[in-house]
């Protein structure tokens, strides 16, 4: 996990909220399609499409991960967890990352949680979240398969950390006339079969014995979990609930970042 200062407060560290205010922070998943987002005590308090309104009409301000339209993602995030939020809280934010492009996925979210107040920001590749959520052994290899509305990634943890990557630019939202569940199916398996190929260590194919972890809207969508079952060398096992997963996992990092000793002294170094 990595974090990252914003809007810093004075004494340089996140300022816990009283009691009577009850904020503990926000574990957020900005995806192409919906943003889900998690209040400590509340659970998942928001899930509604990424969609922010100009006069113009509608925009859609996070295409295939990444976030391209900093301003309107910013008001649609406003917008949706304003109210959610005390006045002055200012809410320790942990946000469900890709595992590629971490940097500049990480350089732009920074600005857009500003419309939250936020006292201090920590991202966590969106795979590690999924495995948390799922109660996953991360002391062995681990595949993660996450399945999104315009994104597909496959990643290889190791002891938690991003070992390999994947993705393609195509997702649950494209199907249709030009795009088959198959073909869904198809780019995974083929980016699963790079990463063994390239496996020098061994680590992709322990994982591989292991079995898959599937998670992402397109785990819920028949006609690809039965394709990929078919497909992929290895057990497919779906992550309960598995299109919050990655949200829901954050918000577990959220809970034990509260919990750290770090969390009431000057916010440590970024280490990669």
């Amino acid at each position: 996990m990595t974090g990252d200062a914003l809007l810093p407060h004075p004494a340089g560290r996140h300022r816990p909220c009283s009691t009577g205010r009850r904020c503990r922070g926000v574990a957020l998943d900005l995806g192409s399609a919906r943003t889900r987002a998690w209040i400590a005590g509340r659970g998942v308090v928001v899930d509604v499409p990424t969609v922010a309104f100009a006069e113009d009409g509608a925009l859609y301000p996070v295409r295939r991960g990444a976030s391209v339209d900093v301003a309107g993602c910013a008001r649609m995030l406003g917008r949706a967890l304003g109210h959610h939020l005390p006045h002055g809280a200012r809410p320790l934010v942990v946000v469900a990352a890709p595992a590629l492009d971490a940097v500049a996925f990480r350089t732009r979210v920074r600005a857009v949680v500003g419309a939250l107040g936020a006292g201090n920001m920590l991202t966590v590749p969106g795979a590690r979240a999924v495995a948390l959520a799922a109660g996953a052994d991360l002391s062995r290899p681990l595949l993660v398969v996450d399945v999104g509305a315009h994104l597909m990634e496959v990643v290889l943890l190791c002891e938690g950390a991003v070992t390999d990557a994947r993705r393609v630019a195509l997702g649950t939202g494209d199907l249709g006339d030009t795009v088959t569940a198959q073909q869904v199916a198809e780019a995974v398996a083929t980016m699963l079969t790079a990463m063994l190929r390239q496996d020098r260590g061994s680590l992709c194919a322990e994982a591989v014995g292991r079995g898959l972890l599937l998670a992402g809207g397109g785990a819920l969508r028949p006609e690809i979990t039965y394709r990929l079952t078919g497909r992929l060398p290895a057990p497919v096992r779906i992550v309960p609930a598995p299109h919050t997963a990655a949200v829901r996992g954050a918000a577990k990092l959220l809970e034990a970042a509260h919990t750290h000793p770090s969390a009431a002294g000057p916010v440590p170094p970024v280490a990669r």
